[in-house]
């Protein structure tokens, strides 16, 4: 499953940076995950870093997008050979 950040999120900026696929951004109110960047760091670390620094525990599991260890990890492996073209 993509992760999602709710309106809980007090903008205090330590997630962003701790995302390897670069997932979060600032949206109109407070961050977001782009679900077609989120692996929930699979294939980069045991757990979401996201979710492992937030100091007020608002980035659950996003319920519309469900997917399974192996999707999470196709998905990391699509985004690490697109990134490692563009660098090509």
């Amino acid at each position: 499953m993509a992760l999602m950040i709710t309106e809980e999120c007090i903008n205090c900026d330590v997630c962003e940076p701790q995302c390897p696929n670069e997932a979060i951004s600032m949206g109109a109110e407070h961050y977001d995950i782009d679900p077609s960047r989120c692996t929930e760091c699979v294939g980069h670390f045991d757990e979401p870093q996201c979710v492992a620094i937030c100091p007020v525990a608002c980035i659950p599991q996003h319920p519309a997008h469900a997917e399974s260890r192996e999707t999470l990890l196709q998905k990391f492996n699509r985004l690490t050979q697109k990134s490692k073209a563009e660098t090509a």
